[in-house]
């Protein structure tokens, strides 16, 4: 009976020092250089009904269930999706956008699992007509969740996703 109350104590302290040194955020972000005016990339990012020709994750489902409320391309703006296993269940809301430069979203998770993101793209003129992008997102590492976080990297699960999105967007704003 002592060696089991022994290796359970030693179980529980082994979580609680994990929670303690497991990372508490996350930020995940990609930039890609575009060939267009900062103005119209801005004004093609702000519309979450654009993302569907450059998210990496409608090409993953694209018989994935859309709805939109709000006013695309202000804040309060909410895309709402339901997909696939790869996609899962979800919903992106503009919460702010500072014109001609930042566009930031809320990101509602409810399935595979229920969690919260923050969202943002940023433009910034580079060059002469050339215009540098930045997607990204930021959340909060919840126990349990942030003890899995030592052993899984958020920026290697969405980077790639995020680097693919990015390409595609690029080519799709070069070509108009």
């Amino acid at each position: 009976m002592a060696t089991l109350l022994y290796i359970l104590l030693a179980v529980v302290a082994l979580v609680v020092f994990l929670a303690l040194i497991a990372p508490k955020t996350y930020d995940v972000s990609r930039s890609i250089e575009i060939e267009s005016p900062k103005n119209e990339v801005f004004d093609y990012l702000k519309y979450l009904k654009n993302m569907d020709e450059w998210s990496p994750w409608a090409q993953k489902d694209p018989n994935m269930k859309k709805k939109f409320t709000g006013t695309d391309g202000e804040v309060g703006a909410i895309s709402y999706w339901n997909g696939n296993k790869d996609v899962g269940e979800g919903e992106q809301e503009i919460t702010k956008i500072v014109n001609g430069d930042r566009i930031e979203s809320e990101l509602r998770f409810l399935k595979p699992w229920k969690s919260t993101s923050d969202c943002y793209t940023k433009v910034e003129n580079s060059g002469v007509s050339a215009t540098k992008v930045t997607w990204g997102f930021t959340g909060k590492n919840k126990f349990p969740m942030n003890i899995m976080a030592l052993f899984m990297s958020m920026d290697k699960m969405v980077g790639k996703d995020f680097e693919e999105g990015l390409a595609t967007l690029k080519a799709t704003l070069e070509k108009k």
